[in-house]
């Protein structure tokens, strides 16, 4: 029997690439019929590396261009790390299988091992892209000086090594899939930093019409991880108003019900607000939405007025 043929598109960075090989291995493991490959494509998130994300909008960023390769037809599906994957798919497309999560915990990258935020010393400089992480870790700790640092996860490692920065903050998930662990100082627990929306899983995006992309990726798809995603994708959806807003969630199912945790912040840190809700297994989106909501009563609205002005 001939093999039936699936092109992955993905960005060219070290990670990137990782997760369109995984994909790959994982697809050809339940679908002996298949023939796979990978075509790179670069993104304008990839061109534009000497300026601020937050500067610049994230909507797309990462994904734009690999959502057009989609809609012509010249590639099968995309692998976006969730995180990058904004919460409305343009029309044609979907979002078909989401993978089983990596752990979703932010880590520190700082001098010496061990050592966790709270001891990092006063004044303390610390580098991220992240508006999320830097709302966050300077509501904890307003003495950091908090830098821009932007590049694909090697890079940043990288230009910690060659700084007079204290710290670094990086996802856990892409860190130790680039087998990059040594360099962990500590694990960011959620209580401090609540991770970025889908952070640590795949999302699969195909065209809504392509049959044998959806039939071959379908078996890739983590229910629990799905429903998960999904209540904090609601979330975000529903705070984000087409800014960027520093928003940290994270959804875990468990036993009895899905639960969620949310955190909405000013860009200096000063304000912040969180919440934590349960609600029914079968309905994540409404568990994000209801959250939202309340976020919002609680006072987020300011927050989120003045980063839309």
């Amino acid at each position: 029997m001939r093999k039936r043929k699936l092109i992955i598109g993905t960005r060219g960075s070290a990670l990137a690439l990782w997760q369109a090989k995984h994909i790959k291995t994982e697809l050809l493991k339940r679908n002996e019929n298949l023939k796979v490959e990978i075509k790179i494509i670069k993104t304008t998130g990839d061109k534009i590396l000497d300026v601020a994300l937050s500067k610049i909008g994230d909507k797309g960023l990462f994904t734009k261009e690999l959502e057009n390769e989609l809609l012509s037809g010249s590639i099968d599906l995309a692998v976006h790390s969730l995180k990058d994957l904004q919460t409305i798919i343009p029309k044609g497309l979907k979002l078909a299988a989401v993978t089983k999560r990596h752990a979703v915990n932010d880590v520190l990258i700082a001098r010496e091992k061990g050592i966790g935020l709270q001891e990092l010393k006063e004044n303390a400089i610390i580098a991220t892209g992240s508006l999320r992480r830097k709302s966050q870790i300077l509501h904890i700790r307003p003495d950091f000086r908090v830098v821009e640092l932007r590049g694909n996860v090697p890079t940043r490692i990288e230009k910690f090594l060659e700084s007079g920065w204290d710290a670094i903050i990086l996802a856990q998930a892409g860190v130790e899939r680039l087998g990059l662990k040594k360099y962990i100082s500590s694990y960011i627990p959620l209580e401090q930093i609540l991770p970025a929306v889908g952070q640590g899983a795949l999302g699969i995006e195909i065209s809504e019409n392509n049959d044998l992309a959806l039939e071959a990726v379908l078996t890739l798809n983590d229910d629990k991880t799905l429903k998960e995603v999904s209540a904090e994708r609601s979330l975000m959806r529903k705070l984000e108003g087409g800014c960027q807003v520093p928003i940290g969630a994270f959804g875990e199912l468990k036993g009895n019900g899905l639960y969620l945790s949310a955190f909405v912040g000013s860009v200096d840190g000063s304000l912040g607000f969180k919440a934590k809700a349960r609600g029914e297994k079968k309905n994540p989106e409404g568990l994000g939405t209801l959250m939202a909501k309340a976020l919002v009563k609680a006072g987020a609205k300011e927050i989120l007025d003045e980063l839309r002005k």
